[in-house]
């Protein structure tokens, strides 16, 4: 289930890296470099923080270990994996609960504490939050974002880069769309259609987001390890649902 090794780069120096660190690092893995797009304003000087893929002009340099994206933002995690040719890494904190029958995809991270269910299967960079806990045969999409102390119950769907606020509830058999946002404490018992934000108990939905905010996003996916939906560009401009 863990696919850290004794090496690996992060990609971000935020925040969010200092988390990962800590997680590679009880794990027994070094992070051995850092990239960023904007070095000088890093919050995580560890070490020589790299230029990324905006600064450089070209592609990306090939890499001597794995790799993971440590930016929180969905949308940009999605958008700099479609840009950065790399093999991905998985870090799974040692307190994570994680069942034998879970399927975990690149670049994912799975914090303290947090619980996944058997049957779960659990896309492509995303981040699994401070003791989140995802019930069994859950399907987590793409770049989602499961935040600390959600609870999805059974049979649940979460579609690519939706947001999970922190301790929200969704019952079981709810479908929820592709980036969505559904707000902290929120407690979901209908589904949500793709790019609403639902917040309250229970969730109704206050809007709709226009676009996904991608600077030059390319419109093709690339391969797998570096795999976004053609289709996310797409936008939705319609009346709230109340």
């Amino acid at each position: 289930m863990n696919l850290a090794t004794k090496h690996m780069y992060l990609y971000g120096a935020g925040g969010h890296s200092k988390v990962i660190t800590e997680i590679l690092n009880s794990l027994g893995t070094t992070v051995i470099g850092m990239f960023d797009d904007s070095p000088p304003m890093a919050r995580f000087k560890v070490m020589e923080i790299r230029d990324g893929i905006r600064l450089l002009g070209e592609g990306f340099p090939p890499l001597d270990a794995p790799l993971i994206i440590t930016v929180g933002n969905n949308a940009r995690r999605a958008e700099l994996a479609s840009l950065i040719g790399a093999t991905y890494g998985t870090a799974i904190h040692g307190t994570a609960i994680v069942s034998d029958q879970v399927t975990i995809d690149v670049g994912t991270v799975v914090l303290h504490a947090a619980i996944i269910q058997a049957g779960t299967k659990i896309g492509a960079h995303v981040l699994i939050n401070t003791a989140a806990s995802i019930d069994h045969d859950n399907t987590i999409g793409d770049y989602a974002h499961i935040s600390p102390h959600a609870t999805l119950c059974g049979h649940v769907q979460v579609g690519e880069g939706t947001h999970i606020g922190a301790g929200a509830v969704v019952i079981p058999s709810i479908r929820i769309g592709r980036w969505c946002t559904i707000g902290a404490g929120a407690v979901v018992i209908k589904d949500i259609p793709d790019f609403a934000t639902a917040v309250g108990n229970p969730a109704r939905i206050i809007k709709f987001r226009k676009d996904l905010d991608f600077v030059d996003f390319p419109t093709e996916p690339a391969s797998r390890n570096g795999e976004v939906s053609s289709n996310l560009l797409n936008s939705i401009v319609t009346t709230p649902q109340l």
